[in-house]
C-alpha cells in the first residue's frame, strides 16, 4: 500500500472504481439534499509549521497557576502534585489508551486498578468501589439509575445546594429513564439542606436522596445522620456526594450509613487540564454490587497457584444482553484513577490527613481575611471547607474585571443559579494558597474600591 496523498485523479478514480460508485457525491446518497452543506467558509489550509507557530502564540495568551492567581471556588481549583505522579503516569505501561475491559488489559494496569478500588473503599467506608467512572457529575447520575433499580421506584430527591451542572447532567440521565427529580430548598441562613424539606418530600416512591457533604456552598451537612434515618425510614437509598481531601478530617459516608458513595476525584492527582480529565469516584454497599455501574477488579490466583488479577465484574452491554447491563458507560478514567492510587500512596494516610487540615485551615483563615472587608459578609453560618461563599454590597462582576487586571481570578458568581444570593460569590482555596497570596487578594480588593 502506498502512504501518499490522494490527491490526484487517477487515485480517485481507481478508488472509485473499487467502490463501485460513479463519483464522489454517490458517497453521500444517504443525506438528503436539504441538509446537505455546499461549502464551508474556511481559511486555506496552514503547513504543519504554521500551525504550530499559530498555537504557540495562541497558548502564550494562558496563565497557569499561580502566574493568574485564582480563588474561584465551584470545583476546579490547583493543587500539589508530586512529581512522581507524573513520572509513573508517563510510563509506556501505562500510558495508553486501553481502558480495563478488554481481556489484554495487563496484570500491572489491573493490580493499580484492584489498589485504587481498595483504597476509595477505606476513604469512603465503603465495602466495594469499582473502577471509576468519568466525573462526579455522571457518578451521581449512574447512582440515581443503579437507586431506580434497586428500588423499582421513580422519584430521586436532590436539594438545591449542588451545582447546577450536575443538576443538568443528572436530569439529562433521568429523562431516557422516566426518573422524577424533586428539588428540596436549602437553610438560608446555614447553607445546609433543609432537613424537614427532606422528610416531607422522601415518599414511599423515592429512590434516593442525594445530599452532598460538604455542598457546593463549601458548607458541610451536619444533620446527615438524621437525614439518613428519614431516608432509610422510607426503604429508601441515601447516596452521598463527597469532596475526598475531606475525608482525611471528617467521617466517611459509611460511618453514617450511606449507601452510594459519590464524588469528583480531580484533586487527587491530577491537573487541572483546563476542565478535562476527570475521575468520578463511586462506591456503595457490598449488596448492590450487582447492579453498580463500570467495571470492578478482583484478586485471584491462576492454574499455577500465583496471585493474579482479573475482571471480576463488568455488567455493561458489550459483554451481557444489553437489557441486562446496569449502564452503558463505555470507558472510564483509568489513567486518572492510576494517579489517584500513586498520588495517594505517595502521600500515606498520615500525610493525607495533614493534606484535609491544611486545606480546612487555608479556608478559615481566607475567609475571616474576606470578612474583615466591609464590602463583604458572611450569608451562612454553617461550617466550610476549603470554599466559602461571601456576599458584596458592590458589583461582583465589576470586582471580578477588576482584579483581573491585577492578575487575580476572583471568586463565582453564584447568583445565576441561586438568585437570593444576590451580589455573592464562591471562594476556593487550596493547600497551594499561601498567607502572601491571601492578602495580595485582599490589598487588590481594597485598590479596587478605594480608587
Amino acid at each position: 500500500m502506498q502512504f501518499i496523498p490522494n490527491h490526484s485523479d487517477s487515485v480517485k478514480k481507481t478508488m472509485l472504481q473499487e467502490l463501485g460508485l460513479k463519483d464522489v457525491d454517490e458517497l453521500f446518497i444517504d443525506v438528503p439534499e436539504n441538509v446537505r452543506i455546499k461549502n464551508l467558509d474556511l481559511p486555506s489550509g496552514l503547513t504543519q509549521m504554521e500551525v504550530e507557530q499559530k498555537l504557540k502564540k495562541l497558548a502564550e495568551k494562558n496563565k497557569p497557576f499561580p502566574e493568574l492567581l485564582s480563588f474561584l471556588g465551584g470545583g476546579i481549583k490547583p493543587h500539589y502534585i508530586p512529581p512522581v505522579v507524573r513520572a509513573i503516569l508517563s510510563r509506556s505501561e501505562f500510558y495508553t489508551s486501553y481502558t480495563p475491559y478488554q481481556p489484554e488489559a495487563s496484570q500491572g494496569f489491573l493490580q493499580a486498578m484492584f489498589e485504587y478500588q481498595s483504597i476509595i473503599a477505606e476513604l469512603t467506608g465503603m465495602e466495594v468501589a469499582n473502577c471509576s467512572l468519568y466525573d462526579g457529575a455522571t457518578a451521581l447520575a449512574e447512582a440515581a439509575l443503579m437507586s431506580s433499580r434497586l428500588t423499582k421506584r421513580k422519584n430521586i430527591v436532590i436539594p438545591a445546594n449542588i451545582s447546577w451542572e450536575k443538576k443538568l447532567v443528572l436530569r439529562n440521565y433521568a429523562k431516557g429513564a422516566n426518573l422524577r427529580i424533586t428539588e428540596v430548598p436549602f437553610n438560608n441562613e446555614t447553607g445546609k439542606v433543609d432537613v424537614n424539606s427532606v422528610s416531607e418530600n422522601t415518599t414511599d416512591d423515592t429512590a434516593c436522596v442525594y445530599i452532598e457533604n460538604p455542598n457546593f456552598f463549601g458548607v458541610f451537612e451536619e444533620e446527615i445522620g438524621e437525614i439518613a434515618e428519614v431516608v432509610h425510614e422510607k426503604n429508601a437509598l441515601l447516596v452521598v456526594g463527597v469532596d475526598p481531601l475531606t475525608l482525611g478530617v471528617v467521617k466517611s459516608p459509611g460511618s453514617y450509613d450511606a449507601d452510594i458513595v459519590v464524588g469528583e476525584g480531580r484533586s487527587l492527582g491530577t491537573s487541572m487540564n483546563f476542565g478535562g480529565s476527570s475521575l468520578g469516584v463511586f462506591a456503595c454497599k457490598k449488596r448492590f454490587i450487582r447492579q453498580m455501574p463500570g467495571r470492578i477488579v478482583g484478586l485471584t490466583y491462576d492454574s499455577d497457584g500465583n496471585r493474579a488479577f482479573c475482571m471480576t465484574l463488568q455488567t455493561r452491554e458489550q459483554h451481557i444482553r444489553r437489557e441486562k447491563a446496569t449502564s452503558n458507560i463505555c470507558s472510564n478514567e483509568g489513567l486518572c484513577a492510576l494517579a489517584a492510587v500513586v498520588y495517594l500512596a505517595t502521600l500515606g494516610s498520615k500525610g493525607f490527613v495533614e493534606l484535609g487540615k491544611i486545606n480546612f485551615e487555608k479556608g478559615q483563615l481566607f475567609a475571616k481575611k474576606i470578612f474583615s472587608l466591609p464590602w463583604f459578609k458572611r450569608p451562612f453560618t454553617g461550617a466550610h471547607f476549603n470554599e466559602f461563599v461571601a456576599c458584596s454590597s458592590q458589583d461582583v462582576d465589576f470586582l471580578n474585571t477588576k482584579l483581573l487586571e491585577k492578575g487575580i481570578q476572583g471568586g463565582l458568581p453564584v447568583e445565576k443559579w441561586h438568585p437570593a444570593l444576590d451580589k455573592c460569590m464562591l471562594f476556593g482555596v487550596t493547600e497551594l494558597h499561601t498567607e502572601e497570596d491571601m492578602d495580595r487578594f485582599v490589598t487588590a480588593v481594597k485598590e479596587v474600591y478605594y480608587v
